[in-house]
């Protein structure tokens, strides 16, 4: 089975402790849902610095990729159903689904 990952793109903030709290829920219910499908869940990204071709180091990223998931599944098509129903897509957010390679060595 092919491990799949799942980039978080953009998202709207919550507008209130509250909200966010009601989000996290579904997202745990998400992630509770997929089982043993899920390879590595819930990994938020912060303090994000660039490394340049010359070396010299920026504050902040190239893009607006704010977290990842990493989930097993038979089919890009099965991740991309599975990615469907992710809550984040409720809050104006995107996802990029990518296939891992296994690198040999």
């Amino acid at each position: 089975m092919a491990q799949y990952f799942i980039s978080y793109l953009g998202g709207d903030q919550p507008s209130s402790p509250e909200e966010g709290k009601q989000h996290f829920a579904k997202y745990k219910e998400w992630l509770s849902s997929l089982g043993d499908s899920v390879v590595s869940p819930a990994n938020p990204l912060k303090d994000t610095r660039t490394v340049n071709s010359d070396g010299a180091v920026t504050t902040g990223g190239t893009t607006s990729m704010s977290g990842y998931t990493i989930i097993k599944a038979n089919s890009m098509e099965a991740a991309l159903e599975i990615a469907k129903t992710c809550p984040f897509l409720e809050i104006n957010g995107s996802l990029e689904v990518s296939e891992l390679v296994q690198m040999p060595g």
